[in-house]
């Protein structure tokens, strides 16, 4: 009986325990130990140059951090920070969430991730995803066809060629002709998928190495993870946590509504939503949105959504928020961080105000910390960021 190579045959493996679930061989079994939730935060920190980051990351594993993260959209890409931070902090481990799957080609992909895995003791975590249209047609000019098979085939090219195969053959979205890795990393990466909905979500722990979801409430994480059922032991279930730590709500909700107000109003977020049973509270702003109406959009996302998605609040106060995700099955929380008080190093408190959007001005005196001109950005983000974990 014949196949093509985005349909492999299911060959259990004796030496891997996950082979047969992964396979549908056999059914998945809870691990009998819990695995201690690991701790991770999303690089570059906003309004830090990343070539200043080296004194926070060598700071992180004393901070309770044993990850560093990087996505990838409209900002830096999602290697090269971490690239940086493997020749600061070699034994962290290095992950991304996401890598487009659309602007980049297979090998390229296995290639770089290749090349990390090297530079690292701690592992590699590879998040692959469909991304959004905005990020792959709107900047790259690349078509956005077919997201779920081409996640499904680039993660599918993935885990052969990490697993020492020569790849050859036609996937439903790209064809290979005879790649291998020339050397194959020390470590094996891990390949997670940024998922959202349960056909991805059932797709990362069926033949990847798990998942990370982000952009939904605390409450929402049992849907979650209710959508893959039990997991086996080694897969990852990894929460992205967005975080802005300001007191003033008024002003922490204007700092993060523009950004929600652009994200939950894309297609893949707003079909997440629905899912999760949140359509009505985000209908009004979606309408605006559909309208070419931003401001307007932005206007009618309510405060409930706000708050609730981008945890704000006294440090004491986000730590709390924070560890309403480290629920029963999710292994990693991943940590995005807007903190206007951390600006570039060595200068005024003001300057942390250059980056950011227009309504802040005139807002320095709230963000200003008394006492705190002496302390570098390094050692304020750092005491930062162990607030945030312990």
């Amino acid at each position: 009986m014949s196949h093509d190579a985005s349909h492999p045959l299911p060959v259990p493996d004796r030496h891997d325990p996950g082979a047969a679930v992964r396979a549908g061989l056999a059914a998945p079994s809870a691990p009998a130990v819990p695995v201690p939730v690991r701790w991770g935060i999303t690089l570059p920190l906003a309004g830090v140059p990343l070539r200043e980051h080296q004194p926070i990351v060598t700071g992180l594993a004393a901070a309770g951090y044993t990850d560093v993260w990087t996505a990838e959209g409209g900002g830096l890409d999602a290697f090269t920070p971490l690239a940086v931070a493997a020749a600061w902090a070699p034994q962290l481990r290095l992950a991304s969430a996401i890598v487009p799957v659309h602007t980049r080609g297979p090998a390229v992909i296995a290639q770089t991730a290749a090349t990390l895995a090297d530079l690292t003791s701690g592992g590699l975590v590879l998040g692959i995803g469909s991304s959004v249209a905005a990020h792959v047609t709107d900047i790259n000019g690349i078509e956005f066809t077919e997201p779920f098979k081409r996640t499904r085939d680039v993660l599918r090219f993935l885990t052969r060629v990490f697993d020492g195969e020569v790849v050859s053959g036609a996937f439903d979205t790209f064809a290979i002709r005879g790649f291998a890795l020339r050397d194959a990393p020390r470590i094996r990466p891990k390949v997670i998928l940024g998922a959202l909905r349960p056909r991805m979500l059932r797709l990362g722990f069926a033949e990847g190495d798990g998942v990370v979801t982000n952009m939904l409430f605390a409450r929402d994480v049992p849907t979650v993870l209710g959508a893959v059922g039990p997991q086996p032991a080694g897969k990852e279930l990894v929460v992205k946590v967005f975080v802005c730590p300001v007191e003033d709500p008024v002003l922490a909700r204007r700092l993060t509504r523009p950004f929600l107000a652009w994200i939950l109003n894309q297609e893949p977020y707003h079909a997440f939503h629905e899912w999760l049973g949140n359509g009505d509270l985000l209908a009004a702003s979606y309408q605006r949105y559909l309208a070419g109406d931003a401001a307007g959009a932005e206007r009618e996302l309510p405060d409930e959504v706000v708050d609730g998605l981008f945890v704000h609040g006294t440090p004491e106060e986000c730590r709390r928020r924070i560890a309403e995700y480290v629920q029963p099955g999710v292994t990693a929380i991943q940590l995005y961080l807007q903190a206007p008080r951390l600006g570039t190093f060595g200068g005024p408190r003001s300057r942390a105000l250059a980056g950011a959007p227009g309504a802040l001005a005139g807002a320095s005196d709230a963000l200003a910390a008394p006492g705190a001109a002496g302390i570098s950005v390094a050692d304020e983000a750092l005491a930062l960021l162990h607030t945030l974990r312990s």
